[in-house]
């Protein structure tokens, strides 16, 4: 009886229920994009980094997991080959920033097919000359480039596009490891070593021999480092997605709190009548939460398929550089959000209509 009076509530006032659930809907979408986003484009990176085929990768000291502006000289590539017997092989390469989510890689092609077979082309094929660059199919197609195209943008200089590959591999632009390192003043020096041993079940064998001779130095396993690609390894970005979350609780706690506190003023008729036939204010408060809590899972559920929408607009519609995954532990997560945002701003016109007498309810205008 009480869930049909509910629905009945809900349905006399359609537009104020629709756009209650709307906005319960927005709130829901606006954090499974941002969690999406975060893990879509870590585990990008990680996958990447898999597709390198190395065993142990090397980094300068302090570096981060994210952080592509520290470097170290390039002669500790050869200083590995020479004095680690398991060593099959080790190449460095350079990354240098093109915008905030990008980067370009500067490769020696001859030493990184060793740790994998390379690169393998959907078109075009390896570096001709030092002004070549090479692309994965997911930047061609969304720049719309062919083999022989030129390619501008790139550290304010313009390429000649000699090959696409497929994507999953170090990075979606790729230049001649000296031609990057001469443009960006870096020459002699490289961002990261990849080495891949010949027997990976002595990794951790190698690793420790490796602090030794390499002290301060970030030496991982790739299995190691590609952990590293979690919401709690990038610096402040679990801090911005819980005050995404605070915004989404205060947006939920305001849609609900005027829509519930108008719904109060409006049916302050309706609730003496239910007083004056013996509802307990126990009553008349079970059924606005009752009422609040379909308005939450109704935005929930709209919510969790507008992810949808907006994954299916960011991979696949504007062809940018951000990757939204579903996250499905974060229905549950989200949708608990907007039922806690919900269910406070249902509190005070809850107890406000359950407080109210019966006789002057009866007599309001």
């Amino acid at each position: 009886m009480i869930n049909k009076l509910v629905v009945e509530n809900l349905k006399h006032r359609p537009v104020r229920t629709t756009l209650s659930i709307v906005a319960i809907s927005i709130q829901v979408t606006m954090v499974l994009t941002l969690v999406g986003l975060s893990k879509g484009m870590l585990d990008e990176q990680a996958r990447r980094a898999r597709g390198v085929g190395a065993d142990i990768i090397i980094r300068a000291p302090s570096s981060s997991v994210i952080n592509t502006s520290l470097n170290m000289p390039a002669g500790i590539v050869a200083f590995i080959a020479k004095n680690e017997p398991h060593v099959a092989a080790a190449t460095g390469v350079l990354q240098q920033g093109t915008d905030l989510l990008n980067y370009v890689t500067g490769v020696d092609l001859e030493e990184f097919d060793k740790l994998n077979g390379g690169f393998r082309f959907v078109a075009g094929g390896p570096f001709q000359g030092p002004n070549d660059v090479l692309v994965d199919s997911y930047y061609a197609a969304q720049h719309k480039y062919h083999v022989g195209d030129t390619v501008t943008g790139i550290v304010n200089r313009s390429w000649r596009l000699a090959g696409i590959y497929e994507p999953g591999m170090l990075a979606r632009l790729v230049l001649p490891l000296k031609t990057l390192q001469e443009i960006t003043a870096n020459s002699g020096k490289v961002t990261m070593i990849y080495v891949k041993l010949d027997d990976p079940a002595i990794t951790d064998e190698v690793i420790a021999e490796l602090k030794q001779k390499l002290k301060d130095y970030q030496i991982r396993s790739m299995q190691e480092y590609t952990e590293l690609f979690s919401v709690n390894s990038v610096p402040m970005l679990k801090e911005f997605i819980y005050v995404v979350i605070a915004l989404g609780v205060l947006v939920g706690f305001l849609v609900v709190f005027l829509s519930m506190y108008t719904a109060v003023l409006e049916r302050t008729r309706e609730i003496g009548v239910l007083k004056a036939l013996g509802a307990s204010p126990g009553y008349v408060l079970n059924i606005l939460l009752r009422e609040t809590v379909l308005l939450a899972v109704a935005g929930s559920i709209l919510g969790i398929l507008l992810s949808y929408v907006t994954r299916f607009t960011i991979n696949d519609v504007i062809h940018g550089s951000l990757i939204q995954s579903i996250v499905y532990i974060w229905w549950l997560i989200a949708a608990a959000i907007a039922i806690v945002g919900a269910m406070l701003g249902a509190i005070y016109p809850g107890f406000k209509a359950a407080r109210q007498d019966a006789i002057e309810a009866l007599a309001y205008e």
